[in-house]
Order: structure tokens, then sequence, then C-alpha cells
């Protein structure tokens, strides 16, 4: 008999990374994971799913680091596994560059990748416009393939999933549950009152280009060319506070002029589809534990979102942070129990 109760609030790529962690580290918990969109319908299924990140200002470097790395590790061991297909991971090469030379030339997630350098000038050379550029190894997540193989994984340890729109902790309250974690991102705005959480609408366009093998990013992220396992991913834009979630013809035109201007043979790909997503974004992501009444009831609710463009980037890491917590939450219940 499982002694304890979580829930999970958040089908993306952050709550079942979260999910996965608490259940199979935690088995005399019965963890539930409920959400009102699961894939292909969430944000984190039109996400490149790139393994980079900018820094967030307020939070130590020193974690975000840690949570970078976690983070890749895990998806690292997925990629030289059986399992890679199915899961939807695999290693991408390419380059990063800029048109002025970037205040941080090393970023701090190099140390992670594998094989990061400095361009040459001769490979400058094919971008004529840009200044600057790094090389590197990084992870590439196909998040409608992980997303289900995450799934499977949460159920195999033991997990329940609800398809559930929760508008309100309150309405959570009748469940006794032990532990509350909210992974709900741009949901968070409603579903705890978070101000500090707005969205920035990104367009991507999937085309087929299988002679592309490596990935190119503009350092100012608006835009990338990522080769994935079916198709390329082009994007991109970044309008903050924009909550439109139709495709938007004007958009897919530049994305494909400003991506064609990186690699010419683009204009020649044909167009499979473009999706549009909101990044649940806010200057600091919010990996951190309160208190809240639930009825005539104190449950300890564990926040884990506001990752804006790095949710995958950063979800296991943040997930084994959230776990943490959650780990603090049960102990502090049951301070003779063996946690």
């Amino acid at each position: 008999m499982k002694s304890m109760t979580v829930v999970v609030v958040g089908g993306g790529v952050v709550g079942f990374s979260t999910a996965v962690c608490i259940a199979e580290a935690l088995p005399y918990c019965s963890v539930t994971l409920i959400a009102d969109r699961f894939t292909p319908d969430t944000t984190s299924d039109v996400a490149a799913g790139i393994l980079i990140c900018s820094p967030f200002p307020d939070i130590p470097l020193e974690q975000q680091q840690r949570w970078f790395k976690e983070t890749i590790d895990h998806l690292l061991a997925i990629a030289q596994s059986e399992q890679a297909s199915e899961a939807g991971v695999l290693l991408s090469s390419g380059w990063q560059i800029y048109k002025e030379l970037p205040a941080d030339k090393v970023p701090f997630w190099s140390a992670f990748v594998l094989g990061f350098r400095i361009m040459t000038d001769r490979e400058l050379k094919r971008f004529p416009d840009h200044k600057f550029g790094q090389a590197f190894t990084t992870v590439k997540c196909e998040c409608s393939n992980y997303l289900r193989w995450m799934e499977k994984r949460f159920r195999k340890a033991g997990g329940q999933v609800v398809k559930q729109k929760v508008n309100d902790l309150q309405e959570l309250s009748s469940q006794g549950y032990d532990v509350i974690v909210n992974c709900s991102g741009l949901g968070a705005k409603s579903l705890v009152g978070d101000s500090e959480v707005y969205p920035v609408r990104g367009q991507i366009l999937k085309v087929q280009a299988p002679w592309l093998q490596h990935f190119i990013r503009d350092g100012e992220g608006q835009s990338y060319i990522y080769p994935g396992m079916h198709s390329v991913t082009v994007g991109g834009t970044r309008q903050v506070d924009d909550w439109r979630l139709e495709v938007d013809p004007e958009d897919s035109q530049d994305i494909l002029e400003r991506c064609s201007s990186l690699e010419p043979s683009l204009s020649r790909a044909r167009v499979l589809g473009v999706s549009v997503g909101l990044r649940p974004s806010r200057k600091n992501v919010r990996v951190e534990r309160e208190m809240v009444l639930l009825g005539s009831r104190q449950v300890p609710v564990v926040h884990n979102y506001g990752h804006g463009g790095w949710g995958v980037t950063l979800s296991w890491g943040t997930a084994l942070e959230a776990l943490g917590l959650v780990r603090k939450c049960l102990h502090e219940m049951r301070p003779r129990a063996r946690l």
C-alpha cells in the first residue's frame, strides 16, 4: 500500500520529467499527473528541443549549470541507448553564429556539450554577415516522441495519468493529496495567480531537407535551422506578450527568408507544416515550495515552471530539484519515515 500521495499538474516536458523523477525515486508515493493537454497538443511539442540556454538573471549560475548538466547527461545516456529512436533523442552538431562579438564568448554551459570550440575564420566564411561563432555537438529532443516515451516510463513506475483541466488549486483540495507539484507553465498565471508569467510567441516550420545535417543558430535566437529525425525545424519568432496561436503567413515568409539567407538550399525545401507555441516565460524560472491553504488544510506546493524557451534544456535538472523539495515536504510530514 502506497502511503503518500503526490499530484503533478502539467503534461509538458517539465511536468512529465518531474512526475517520472518522483515516481521512480519515491516508490512509496502514489503519483498522479493531471493535465488538460497532452502530446501532440502541448507547448513542448512545438519546441525545437535543442539543448542550449541563456542564463536567468537572478539564479546562481552554479545552479543553472547543474540543471543543464543533469539534463544533458540524462539525454546523452538515452541517445547512446537502444531507446534513442523511440524516445526521439539524438546528437546534433552545428554552429551558433553572431553578427557582433557576444559579451560572453564562452557560455556557461560550454563544458557540458561535446567538443565546444570557437569557429575558425575559414568556417565563418560561409556566413559573411557574421563575425563570430561557436561550434559544438549537443542533444536534440523530438518532444512528440519523447513525451510519449516519458508517459510510458511514468506509467511503468506506477504513475497514473488523468486528463482534466485544473483552473484553481482549490479544486484539488477534496482529493487529499499530500503534496501538489505545479508544472503548469503558462497556466501558472491563472492557476496560482503569478503575474510574472507571460507568453513569448514562437512560430516554426517543419521542412523536408534531408541533405541538411548540421544546425545553424543565430546567436540572437531569432533565426535557427535544426535538422531532426524526420524533418528540419526552421524558425522562428520571439513575440513578447503575444497570445496568438494562429499561424501568421507573414511570419512564415519572414522565417523562410531569414533562414534561406543562412542556408540558401532551404529555398528549395518543401514545407511540411507550420506550428505555433507560447513559451511560458518569466524573469526567473520558479523552483521553490510554499504552503497553500486548500479548504481547511495547509498543503505544501512545489513549483517548477517559467522556463521560457529552455524547458527541454533544463527539464531533468529542475525536475530533480523539485524532487528534492518534495522529499523535504514529505520528510517534514513524517519525520520518522525512511525517505
